[in-house]
């Protein structure tokens, strides 16, 4: 058999690793961090995507089904997914919420978030310097917290299911509110831009568990209001809309019907939203 030159093995290992369904990758900025890609084919010829970020649940294997679930919709709508991975215990401590809240340790999750963009943007030579965001359960948490810090980075953004959220208000220190958001993160809100991001919003209807969303006094994330938004997942979605909303937000929010806390059940109302956003900004 015919040995590949090292030119051609190369081409093979490119094809194979960093195109499609990619390898798992370390982060260059926070090797503690990972993450995997779909990419369609199509950018090894020099076509232009636009970039979904879509985080991960508490149970973190949702990063897998993120990049399997929309590969199609990336394929027929020439978008790159990238799934980050914060892997439970980061910190040696394995605790398993952190990147929910933006901050653990010395990491910014936000921060690594933007390095991860940067790095695959220059590494398929592409404009990513405005992306969506998806995140369901945990990754929902995510999704909202980074378009209050980074509006100006954001396309879209769609927000599944979170067990807890962020409401805009300007009373109550994060993370159940923004006021003390520039000595913690260094940065202002900016409802303006803010206001300029089309949010989806899905939850299904009997997304009814309590047990891991209520906060408890003595537990890590408690603060005195930490349950004020809503007993369960869809009565803390409404909370956020109309917090958003108020803030002059445009937002679509889809209660799905006959549906609990099911990620795979959501994506195609996550899908449609997308795909409605990128059809009006290419017109």
């Amino acid at each position: 058999m015919q040995e590949l030159g090292s030119s051609a093995a190369a081409e093979r290992a490119q094809a194979i690793y960093d195109y499609g369904q990619t390898a798992i990758f370390a982060s260059k900025a926070d090797p503690r961090l990972q993450m995997l890609l779909y990419v369609p084919p199509t950018a090894a010829d020099g076509r232009k995507l636009e970039l979904l970020v879509a985080v991960h649940g508490t149970g973190r294997t949702s990063a897998i089904d993120f990049r399997d679930g929309f590969a199609e919709f990336g394929l027929y709508h020439d978008c790159a997914i990238l799934c980050p991975i914060f892997a439970v215990g980061v910190m040696g401590d394995g605790a398993r919420s952190g990147y929910k809240y933006m901050e653990e340790g010395d990491i910014r999750y936000d921060l690594a978030v933007l390095a991860m963009v940067e790095e695959v943007a220059a590494k398929y030579q592409q404009d990513w310097s405005k992306f969506a965001i998806f995140g369901f359960s945990g990754g929902g948490h995510f999704a909202h917290r980074f378009a209050i810090l980074h509006p100006e980075k954001l396309w879209a953004a769609s927000v599944g299911a979170p067990g807890s959220v962020t409401l805009l208000d300007p009373d109550r220190d994060w993370w159940i509110g923004v006021r003390d958001l520039k000595p913690r993160f260094g940065i202002d809100l900016d409802p303006v831009a803010l206001a300029k991001v089309p949010v989806h919003m899905v939850v299904g209807d009997a997304d009814l568990e309590t047990w891991e969303i209520t906060h408890k006094p003595g537990s890590r994330y408690w603060m005195e209001g930490a349950n004020d938004a809503g007993a369960t997942r869809p009565d803390r979605l409404k909370s956020l809309a109309e917090s958003f909303r108020a803030a002059g937000v445009n937002v679509t929010l889809d209660m799905v019907g006959g549906v609990s806390h099911d990620r795979i059940k959501v994506l195609g109302h996550v899908k449609a939203f997308l795909a409605r956003i990128l059809k009006e900004s290419r017109k």
